[in-house]
């Protein structure tokens, strides 16, 4: 069914037709939207039976997670950013304890300073955490997304988080094909748990393992995440099967069949660079893109495959490793045996807009062979250099971020 909505609102629907019977939920932007329309909809009866927990923190929402996961329940919750951070040791229990959690992450940047808008720093702090990690352009991919979630952490029996661009998707309106209850009844099985907690039949789950066992359960969950790789496919493609239209999946080549210079990215920047691609098509250049859906497990063989005939690949990415360079830049040249001639440009950091007149000017000089290794996209070196210079001249020169703000004739804003 086609409809105009929230991102944040087709989300908490396409969960909300996975059927999850526990819903732990705390609020922080820009998730909030997702669980408190799931927490509507409980209210109102429509999602019987569900338990809508309200907890008192991100790290107890995760908590609640793994205790109703574990004890046979199918499980949500959403957080973002510092929320996140401060679930991070539930983070990786769940992983650890193979629990079949679903998880949306509104992607949000880390403080400090503190900013609430987009870029992908949350999701990369926990990229090791061992959950499977994957990233929509859309709202349309976020739905579908959400579908194949349930199905995969419960075929699986892992943790999966779906990363949805703050604000860039969770707020915007756009136009969605929502399945029925019944399609989605057809297409996420019931949950069957690998392992419960049962009353009448006691185990353990998550007993102390010391270093006699330790680096074998750690290379089993390695293990399960290669796994996971061809599990993705299979379940893509059940889901074209079943809805009719492309869904998920590792990577997604766009006019990459005779490039020279390949993209790599991630989430919602796709659409611009795919019309960056197109304009730049027009203009005689021979560009594509490859959109990664899945960043964990990292689909190196994929990727490799959809970039094998270009001469360099450029990787646009809205993290970075502070004193290295660019996180996914990192992986993607690992995967391609590193390679030369991966560069790296960090771009949309903070929410910072990522133009298509900026990207067409990287293209530009991918494409003549003069990008740099690494590249801030549009970052005003004169500020930089300036604070830099204030550092040097005194010992007492002040906050950065605050200065910064005032030499580019800003104001500090609140919290929010």
């Amino acid at each position: 069914m086609l409809r105009q909505l929230e991102g944040s609102r087709a989300i908490a629907e396409a969960v909300a037709r996975c059927r999850p019977q526990v819903v732990c939920a705390y609020p922080i932007t820009p998730q909030t939207h997702i669980v408190e329309a799931l927490g509507a909809m409980v209210k109102a009866g429509e999602l019987a039976p569900c338990r809508f927990v309200n907890v008192e923190s991100e790290f107890a929402a995760m908590s609640v997670a793994i205790g109703a996961s574990a004890t046979g329940a199918r499980a949500y919750t959403a957080t973002a950013s510092q929320g996140l951070l401060y679930m991070a040791e539930a983070v990786f229990n769940a992983a650890g304890l193979g629990l079949p959690v679903v998880m949306t992450l509104a992607n949000r940047a880390i403080g400090a300073p503190i900013n609430i808008w987009n870029d992908h720093s949350d999701a990369m702090a926990v990229r090791d955490a061992g959950w499977v990690q994957l990233f929509a352009e859309s709202n349309q991919a976020a739905v579908d997304l959400h579908l194949q979630a349930f199905r995969l952490a419960e075929s699986l029996s892992l943790p999966v988080m779906v990363c949805v661009d703050g604000f860039v998707l969770t707020h915007a309106f756009e136009r969605v094909d929502l399945p029925t209850a019944e399609q989605v009844d057809a297409f996420v099985p019931p949950f069957v748990p690998r392992q419960v907690l049962d009353p009448d039949h006691p185990v353990s789950i998550g007993a102390m393992v010391g270093p006699e066992a330790f680096e074998e359960v750690r290379y089993l969950g390695h293990v399960k995440q290669l796994r996971a790789l061809e599990e993705i496919e299979v379940v893509a493609a059940a889901f074209v099967d079943h809805f009719g239209r492309q869904g998920g999946g590792l990577v997604q080549p766009y006019r990459t069949e005779d490039a020279d210079v390949v993209i790599v990215a991630m989430g919602s920047v796709l659409g611009t660079l795919e019309d960056a691609v197109d304009a730049a098509r027009d203009r005689g250049r021979r560009v594509g893109v490859v959109g990664l859906t899945t960043f964990r497990p990292f689909p190196a063989d994929a990727l490799a495959g959809a970039v094998s005939g270009a001469r360099s690949v450029v990787v646009v990415e809205k993290a970075f490793s502070t004193g290295l360079g660019g996180v996914l830049a990192t992986d993607v040249t690992l995967a391609l045996g590193g390679r030369t001639g991966v560069a790296t440009v960090v771009a949309g950091l903070g929410g910072r807009p990522i133009t298509q007149a900026s990207l067409t000017g990287v293209l530009e000089r991918a494409c003549d062979g003069t990008l740099e290794a690494l590249t801030f996209l549009d970052l005003d070196r004169a500020v930089v250099d300036r604070e830099l210079a204030r550092m040097d001249a005194s010992a007492r020169s002040g906050p950065s971020a605050e200065n910064i703000l005032r030499d580019r004739g800003e104001r500090a804003r609140g919290p929010r």
